[in-house]
């Protein structure tokens, strides 16, 4: 069964974040669970863009930009794991079409990308399948603030360090814009889902939101 998380971009877009899938879930259509689990968020909370939008991050402030941004391919996890990176948008329903294949991550193409000076860079994946078992992103369940991640496109690196670990619980995101938001400080969001898992609500009940911050600007590779 999947779960499902609403991102509010704009008053009338509504945007479901699915990370994750359960042993008996449609993993195409999976939710993202989430809790509060360490430190407070701190929003960033300003007007979204439509979920479609290539980017919402105001060309003025991509001038901004010492490089010419590009979206991510690859996500190297402190462990060492590489998970591709696949560009995804939103079915009809509003749903984040993130792969099906626990072993892939999509990045939301209404976001922020590498390279561009504001906003949150968001990524998903589910945490597992019932055909192949826990994911790579499984690992963001225990991550610890001050490890590694690398972001890296066709040809941008940047490497960000591990913020803050939360759990969010499921439902709209119209509260919690900074997972999203293409404002604010740029940062690195990893999401997935997250225990408890209850069968009879759904499946998973909240979403493990990992936020990290770039260490440097993007390095060309």
């Amino acid at each position: 069964m999947r779960i499902l998380r609403t991102l509010v971009p704009a008053a009338v877009a509504v945007l479901v974040v699915p990370g994750c899938a359960s042993t008996d879930a449609d993993p195409s259509r999976t939710r993202t669970p989430s809790t509060s689990a360490s430190a407070t968020a701190s929003p960033t909370s300003s007007p979204a863009a439509s979920p479609d939008a290539e980017s919402s991050v105001p060309a003025a402030r991509r001038a901004e930009s010492v490089v010419s941004p590009q979206a991510p391919r690859l996500v190297v996890l402190p462990s060492g794991r590489r998970v591709p990176v696949d560009r995804v948008g939103t079915t009809p329903a509003g749903v984040l079409d993130v792969p099906a294949d626990v072993d892939n991550a999509g990045w939301w193409r209404g976001g922020s990308r590498i390279g561009d000076p504001f906003g949150s860079v968001l990524v998903a994946a589910h945490v597992d399948s019932r055909t192949q078992g826990l994911g790579p992103f499984a690992e963001l369940l225990t991550l610890e603030p001050g490890t590694r991640v690398v972001l890296e496109s066709s040809r941008l690196r940047q490497v960000f360090r591990i913020d803050a670990r939360r759990l969010v619980p499921q439902g709209s995101l119209a509260d919690d814009s900074w997972i999203f938001d293409a404002s604010g400080d740029l940062r690195l969001t990893l999401v997935t889902c997250a225990p408890p898992y209850e069968p009879d609500r759904g499946g998973y009940q909240n979403l493990a939101v990992v936020t990290a911050v770039p260490l440097g600007p993007p390095e060309d590779q």
